[in-house]
């Protein structure tokens, strides 16, 4: 393996660290609606488990409030199910034709239990990305033990895989405060 594909390598797997925590954290209920919070849920519907951004339009309309309109309303109810077993904790309000979720506000305890969970998942994509410079680190010298590399090369290699989990870190910190901010608001 040459340097360019051990880098070419080594940043993939790390933005694949990345883009995990930012699914992750969007999932995570703030303080305001978010249409992610929902879009993954698992609708049994036709037989089948579906997530529910395939089965209906989901807004919101208001800060506190989504809104899902299904596509086909004769699974009204089995969005409704899906929704109450849920751990989201929210119970949807029903017209025949929509559904509203309105969310109260988060206690401050829950926002410090919140937070923490923040914290955690950026933790784990930290770990995630220095175990990818780690294996590029290897790769580099078994490189260099191979003779693809130079000693020279080797190291502006290492060096440049560095400043690449630099990035990434810092990435995955602007990721975890911001949600953290969002949590805090009142």
């Amino acid at each position: 393996m040459n340097a360019e594909e051990i880098l070419f390598e080594a940043e993939e797997r790390m933005d694949g660290a990345v883009q995990h925590l930012a699914g992750e954290l969007s999932g995570l209920r703030s303080g305001r609606a978010s249409p992610s919070l929902v879009d993954k849920l698992k609708v049994a519907a036709y037989g089948v488990d579906t997530p529910l951004a395939q089965l209906a339009q989901i807004g919101c309309p208001e800060p506190r409030q989504i809104l899902i309109k299904p596509f086909d309303p004769s699974i009204l109810k089995d969005i409704e199910k899906a929704l109450m077993a849920s751990d989201l904790g929210l119970n949807p309000n029903s017209d025949g034709k929509v559904l509203r979720l309105n969310l109260p506000p988060l206690s401050e305890e829950r926002r410090k239990q919140l937070a923490k969970v923040v914290k955690d998942n950026g933790e784990k994509a930290n770990i995630a990305v220095r175990n990818v410079r780690r294996d590029a680190n290897k790769g580099a010298d078994a490189a260099k033990e191979g003779k693809e590399l130079t000693i020279d090369d080797c190291e502006r290699l290492k060096k440049e895989i560095q400043e690449l989990t630099n990035a990434h870190e810092a990435k995955i910190k602007a990721h975890v405060d911001k949600k953290t901010a969002d949590l805090m608001e009142v």
